[in-house]
């Protein structure tokens, strides 16, 4: 083999093999540490609002929900969403951006080729034939290319745990809006039971003024009371329309208002084992991606580091040249080959460098910041979340007996009704007692069905089997 080719492959072997290894980024713990705020915070211990199983956090949430269609609608959000779909080229580029530094570390190989002939003019170029292959490589003697590789991975699996996270809050999203659009529905046949009340009240309170017992004052309070009950009704009309469309665009369908909602409120679950608060901090594709932002920070500051360092850059370069009209040099050998090295090494470059290297530095301590910052939230969203549904379980019990005491009022009226001790009029009265209870009750039903989806995702807890491995660095 001629030694120039042996070169070559010389050049393309050794690549992987240069430069010193470079530094792993902080820890978990580490960072706990650096961020001066989560290290006493005692977050091996359990949640404090609330008496709850610490048991692992469970996935697939989104089953225990029991709705076959729910989970049919979240899977139509995840094909179709408009801003699923904006998010996801994004972390297709961020791993292009680490093919890119990649192909950095690797030797480059360019083939140069010219011909032709010459037809009597002046251009003597055209008669000279020949090929050129020409090798080049840095070796990456102080890390620099390997830190951004490594900044670029870091980069990527951030973005990939940002998509995860609005997989998860799409999902949630989409549950919530279907619990909202099943409560108005709802909502909206109660009201119109009580429309109906309204207008017997008031044709009951025409009927006694008719024959003398009644006053226009009490047809006028019957009928101004009516008012409400039909304004109610429209105001709920529209926020169920707002509701259905509102999930509609979540699908990525026409906001037609065609969905149907479902004619019954979606059964609560049982209760969930929340785990730890370190276990959440480790979960949470949200803080999975701020802590790979710490990591990326990390290996920008050692790839500005190294750029202060010299560079070499090694070449090679085998030729085969021929020509009809020009005489080559006798001693010229055919093909000819060479190799040689750049050095390049930075002496002044007003400080720019150096301002680099802190420029870095601040990026880091602000990803480490950002990260304490989510963490800290996180850590209130949980705690607030579990204070709620205590507070909602405690309230759906009592106003479970407001409903059933209402209910049981209502018997006993129309049971005077009969008897000749009362009359329709308190029977229409207790009725709307009856309903608004249960407009009450049904609003803590729903709004309990959402703290429990916002709870599912403050924990880190994935809609599906199993949440999407992370990519391994390399």
């Amino acid at each position: 083999m001629h030694p120039s080719y042996r070169l070559l492959v010389l050049l393309a072997a050794a690549g992987p093999l240069a430069g010193c290894a470079t530094k792993a980024p902080p820890t978990r713990a580490e960072i706990h540490d650096l961020s001066g705020t989560l290290t006493n915070l005692g977050l091996a211990g359990p949640w404090k609002a609330a008496a709850v199983s610490t048991n692992a956090i469970q996935d697939d949430w989104l089953a225990s929900f029991n709705d076959a269609q729910l989970q049919a609608l979240v899977a139509e959000a995840m094909t179709n969403n408009p801003d699923l779909r904006v998010s996801a080229p994004r972390v297709a580029l961020a791993g292009q951006y680490v093919e890119l530094a990649k192909a950095a570390l690797r030797p480059a190989v360019n083939l140069l080729g010219v011909g032709g002939f010459n037809l009597g003019g002046g251009d003597l170029n055209s008669a000279l034939q020949g090929v050129s292959l020409g090798a080049s490589w840095e070796p990456d003697l102080w890390g620099r290319l390997r830190y951004e590789r490594n900044a670029a991975q870091a980069a990527h699996a951030s973005a990939q745990a940002d998509f995860e996270f609005s997989r998860q809050s799409l999902a949630a999203t989409v549950a919530r809006s279907w619990f909202v659009a099943s409560e108005t529905w709802l909502q909206l046949q109660i009201s119109g039971e009580m429309v109906q009340a309204g207008q017997e009240l008031v044709r009951l309170a025409e009927n006694r003024r008719q024959v003398g017992v009644g006053t226009d004052q009490d047809v006028a309070l019957a009928q101004a009371n009516l008012g409400n009950l039909r304004d109610a009704e429209t105001q709920v009309r529209l926020a169920h329309g707002q509701a259905v469309r509102a999930l509609e665009l979540l699908l990525g369908r026409y906001p037609a208002t065609e969905l149907q909602a479902r004619r019954d409120l979606t059964a609560l679950p049982g209760p969930i084992p929340v785990g730890l608060p370190l276990e959440m901090l480790e979960r949470r594709p949200d803080l999975v991606a701020a802590e790979r932002r710490v990591a990326a920070a990390f290996h920008r500051v050692g790839e500005a580091k190294a750029a202060r360092l010299p560079r070499v850059i090694l070449n090679a370069n085998v030729s085969a040249l021929r020509s009809d009209i020009l005489q080559l040099k006798e001693d010229f050998e055919n093909p000819a080959a060479g190799a040689g090295a750049r050095l390049i090494a930075p002496i002044y470059q007003g400080g720019a460098l150096n301002t680099q290297v802190e420029i870095r530095t601040i990026e880091q301590q602000q990803a480490v910041a950002e990260y304490a910052r989510l963490a800290l939230r996180a850590l209130g969203d949980v705690e607030n979340l579990l204070d709620a549904g205590q507070n909602l379980e405690d309230r759906e019990a009592f106003l479970r007996q407001v409903q059933s005491s209402q209910a049981l009022a209502l018997s006993h009226a129309e049971t005077s009704r009969r008897i000749g001790r009362g009359d329709q009029r308190a029977v229409k009265q207790q009725q709307l007692n009856l309903d608004a209870a249960r407009l009450t009750l049904l609003r803590v039903q729903s709004e309990h069905l959402s703290q429990r989806v916002n709870l599912h995702l403050a924990l880190g807890g994935s809609f599906e089997d199993a949440p999407p491995p992370p990519e391994p660095e390399e």
